[in-house]
């Protein structure tokens, strides 16, 4: 007998394209809520809401909140729950289509996995974001903030201006539908003064991404390229830094030494 065909229903078509998978454990929503410890006077968006999982205890915490959702079918739901929330509007529009707010704001999201990068870009990118805490597939956050002894080129492209951890990590069995993954709790937070001046990144950004598109495997094998030899062995002698080490195993503290010892006047 031929495999019985079951019709696929718009919820099912909508969890596939948006890779969503709902907090559904209470102990993991409360340290969701924890890591992201909203603040009383600032507005805070939630990226991916769903059906409101984080929505009311987030709420309870914040002065306003914005809750994002593009997917009808949680959409619904998740009005039903705004509706009863005073301090909360719902809106069910592509949360990466939206202008960034005026003000101060913080983002917190079980955002849809395959849109993570894009979730990541956005807020880097928004002037007034402060902090965002992201639950993302464990292997991103874990990259991202240098869990595995290495560190990716956006951390480092980034590092003087914004902070990357780790801040908990929440297991597969959490969510419905059940992913084939663990989740990580990235919590990205921009810095109150920046680690550079403002008219030094440019030139930091141009020489991390010579790093991390040289030839040699190496850091050192990449800047000897654009920068005296005599002059980058000092600098990597004062770091304590092996010219054999590959890139991604610089720590971002180190890349910030080495810029100011090779770019002082």
């Amino acid at each position: 007998m031929a495999p019985r065909r079951t019709r696929a229903t718009e919820r099912d078509r909508s969890r596939r394209v948006l890779s969503q998978n709902f907090l559904a454990d209470p102990a993991a929503i409360a340290r969701m809520v924890h890591a992201a410890r909203p603040r009383p006077d600032r507005l805070l968006l939630e990226v991916g809401a769903g059906r409101g999982q984080l929505t009311r205890p987030l709420a309870a915490r914040c002065r306003h909140l914005t809750a994002y959702e593009v997917d009808p079918a949680a959409g619904a739901e998740l009005a039903r729950v705004c509706a009863a929330l005073p301090n909360v509007t719902h809106r069910q529009v592509d949360f990466l289509t939206v202008t960034p707010p005026p003000e101060e704001f913080d983002v917190v999201g079980n955002i849809p996995w395959s849109l993570t990068s894009a979730v990541v870009r956005w807020c880097l990118a928004a002037p007034n974001l402060r902090a965002a805490t992201l639950l993302t597939q464990v292997e991103y956050a874990r990259r991202r903030s240098g869990d595995y002894g290495r560190w990716s080129r956006l951390t480092v492209l980034t590092w003087p201006e914004f902070g990357w951890r780790l801040a908990g990590r929440v297991p597969r069995t959490s969510f419905r539908p059940v992913p084939g993954v663990d989740a990580g709790i990235l919590r990205v937070e921009r810095r109150p003064e920046p680690l550079l001046a403002a008219s030094a990144l440019p030139a930091y950004r141009r020489m991390v991404e010579i790093g991390f598109d040289g030839v040699g495997g190496s850091l050192a094998a990449s800047l000897a390229r654009h920068h005296p030899r005599a002059r980058l062995a000092a600098a990597l002698r004062a770091i304590r830094l092996d010219p054999a080490t590959p890139v991604g195993h610089v720590w971002p503290e180190q890349w910030l030494v080495l810029f100011r010892l090779l770019h002082a006047r």
